[in-house]
């Protein structure tokens, strides 16, 4: 069944509202410092319904950013293999689409991580050096230090 634009203008507000909510609670459930098993499980299940819901509506950046999130909720979990899955989706989505600036560099960044819990640490250290370099060209000397912060827990 192919969409109207009126099912699209229907729907996205609720898609829109949707993946922001999931995203901040997937972030709560990072950083809390003790996560249930069924946390874990629910922290996956919350970045990937979160990305369903930015295709729905989304557009490319959108897209990136929950490869990147599910990527770091694998490495959070010590998942290498879907950590290193997710991305290389989201590096692919910034070069198919010419995203940079801050989600370059997040996207060499997450590459770095998932590395390095592979144990991969000549790939890890290939990537964390794009990283840097891609976040000397963040124009937005807050979004840099975020970054760059990011990049010293690897």
């Amino acid at each position: 069944m192919t969409k109207t634009i009126q099912d699209v203008e229907q729907w996205t507000p609720f898609h829109r509202q949707t993946a922001v909510s999931l995203f901040n609670q997937v972030w709560d459930l990072m950083e809390k410092e003790a996560r249930t098993e069924e946390e874990d499980y629910l922290m996956v299940h919350k970045a990937h319904a979160s990305r369903y819901h930015w295709n729905e509506i989304g557009e490319p950046v959108h897209f990136s950013r929950g490869e990147w999130q599910i990527s770091r909720v694998y490495a959070v979990l010590n998942r290498p293999e879907p950590s290193l899955y997710h991305a290389k989706r989201n590096l692919a989505i910034c070069l198919e689409h010419g995203i940079g600036d801050f989600d370059l560099a997040f996207a060499y960044e997450a590459l770095a991580r998932a590395y390095s819990i592979c144990g991969e640490q000549k790939l890890k250290e290939n990537y964390l050096q794009l990283a840097h370099e891609a976040a000397a060209h963040i124009e937005k000397e807050g979004d840099k230090n975020l970054v760059l912060n990011d990049l010293e827990t690897i």
